[in-house]
């Protein structure tokens, strides 16, 4: 199902790029996310090859495409993942509306770029004028903080 593109998410950004601090921090939550995820794929696995070790290309493509349909699945339905909604970061477009699949992939496979150059693709929102990463810039998406909701 693909998110309705004609509307802006209902609540509007307090800050057009969300800090470094606030990433890593939603990133070490996703990670633990992601970490079960594999653990349970591969327990799954290992049992359908009579408990035995599982291993070779067709594994690691099952386990990338869960991970990326982990991804693409909170960011195309909402803009959050777990470790997202827990720091009120959010994934958008320039405009404020909902990434799409194609966006949500080439964040998703950029990102591993901008993580793999020592970490140069994060930093670079300190020097880009619209505080945005390389994933981001390739993708054409922003992550934004969104406001504390009120009591």
């Amino acid at each position: 199902m693909q998110p309705n593109l004609s509307q802006p998410y209902p609540i509007q950004a307090i800050d057009p790029s969300a800090g470094i601090f606030r990433r890593l921090i939603a990133m070490v939550y996703d990670l633990l996310v992601v970490l079960g995820l594999m653990f349970f794929v591969g327990a799954i696995a290992t049992a359908f090859n009579r408990m035995e070790a599982v291993q070779g290309p067709v594994f690691q493509s099952l386990i990338f495409l869960v991970i990326y349909g982990f991804f693409a699945k909170f960011w195309t339905n909402g803009g959050q993942t777990a470790g997202m909604k827990a720091w009120r970061l959010r994934a958008e477009t320039p405009d404020g509306r909902p990434i799409t699949l194609q966006q949500s992939l080439v964040r998703f496979l950029a990102a591993f770029v901008s993580a793999g150059c020592f970490g140069l693709g994060y930093l670079w929102l300190f020097f880009d004028k619209d505080k945005v990463t390389w994933h981001e810039k390739i993708s054409g998406t922003r992550t934004v903080i969104i406001p504390k909701p009120e009591k």
